[in-house]
């Protein structure tokens, strides 16, 4: 069963500052403010090597064996600053595998990596802008709060490379990153919350990631 996706609209929309706009998908005469664009973060040291490039990170072709963690369903809308879903854009992420290694020849940290954890996916959004994952639960590692790298590349509204973090984690008050982003509301971008998705996968978890982007 495919998860309904929260919309960012109803939550954040009268965050951002701006010209008011008629949201795509409100009901006639709803006016809503311009939203507020995801904030950039830093791609960091260990973009994986694209193998599989598939939107289910959780199993590896020719493997059996399923990724070690919390199956995680990511799921969300590419807006841009009007509310106007982006169809056809490139959304890639990547992460570390429930024992903190990355897919990585530079990641040499001492713990073994999960060989059945893809690493990396990618898919393209749908005519209503959205796009879904089926990953795990991001884990913390020395110094990082548990995160999610997202890079999407649009038609005409450009790149952006941010990241995904789990709402509530205690290490989100420590993470040097999450916390160079000054603006609540642009922070508050960042963080979704993640919740049982009994419905969609037993033991499983989902979250919503509305990315808005920005042309330049």
């Amino acid at each position: 069963m495919r998860p309904a996706a929260r919309s960012i609209l109803p939550r954040r929309g009268l965050l951002g500052g701006g010209a008011l706009i008629l949201a795509a998908g409100s009901a006639p005469g709803r006016v809503l403010a311009a939203l507020v664009p995801t904030p950039p973060q830093s791609e960091g040291p260990f973009y994986p090597p694209p193998k599989d490039i598939d939107a289910d990170l959780v199993r590896v072709t020719g493997l059996d064996a399923r990724a070690m963690g919390t199956v995680t369903h990511v799921v969300g809308r590419v807006l841009d600053r009007d509310g106007r879903p982006v169809p056809r854009a490139l959304v890639e992420i990547w992460q570390c595998d429930a024992n903190g290694r990355y897919l990585h020849p530079g990641d040499r940290g001492r713990n073994p990596r999960d060989p059945a954890f893809q690493g990396y996916g990618r898919t393209l959004t749908d005519a209503g802008g959205g796009y879904r994952f089926r990953t795990i639960r991001p884990v913390p590692y020395p110094g990082r709060a548990p995160h999610i790298h997202f890079k999407v590349e649009a038609p005409g509204l450009g790149e952006l490379t941010t990241q995904m973090y789990v709402e509530g984690e205690p290490g989100n008050a420590r993470d040097f990153l999450l916390n160079s982003v000054r603006d609540p509301a642009a922070r508050e971008r960042l963080l979704v919350e993640l919740t049982p998705a009994e419905t969609i996968e037993s033991g499983a978890l989902t979250g919503t990631f509305d990315i808005v982007l920005d042309a330049r």
